[in-house]
């Protein structure tokens, strides 16, 4: 890569965030696979997991279709996942909910990791902390600027 942007050497350090990259890609996918889910069905468990939401603003978070997200919402509703309810301050309109079903799962699934990154995190100082997430926020702006 230093043939083509000069100031770029790889270093201990670019090569543990490109690993982590590169591992952050492939864990929706494993872990989708694992519990017999589409990697859409885990992002919409993910992103339900924090608050209900109607099915365009699910499909607008998964950058899929109204009618795509609504089949994600027919099959996690088939695995008693999610409920849809009429939405609490407009009744024309739906929302989807979580069930505890569908809790269980993102839990089951995801528990260990954040368990994992919670041990790392507390064995830094105060002052590790700051650098890494400086280090980390300046990386996340480098690659959003590509979007």
């Amino acid at each position: 890569m230093a043939d083509v942007v000069p100031q770029y050497r790889n270093s201990a350090t670019l090569d543990a965030l490109q690993e982590l990259v590169d591992v952050a890609a492939q864990v929706p996918h494993e872990v989708a696979r694992k519990a017999g889910l589409s990697t859409s069905e885990l992002h919409s468990l993910r992103h339900l997991f924090e608050h209900p939401m109607g099915p365009v603003e699910l499909a607008r978070v998964l950058g899929v279709t109204s009618a795509a997200s609504s089949g994600v919402v027919d099959r996690l509703a088939s695995r008693g996942h999610v409920e849809r309810r009429p939405h609490p301050d407009d009744r024309r309109r739906t929302e989807v909910v979580i069930t505890e079903s569908g809790r269980l799962e993102v839990i089951r699934r995801l528990a260990p990791m954040f368990a994992g990154l919670a041990e790392v995190d507390a064995a830094l100082s105060p002052a590790e902390r700051a650098v890494v997430e400086r280090y980390l926020r300046g990386a996340t702006a480098a690659m959003q600027a590509l979007m």
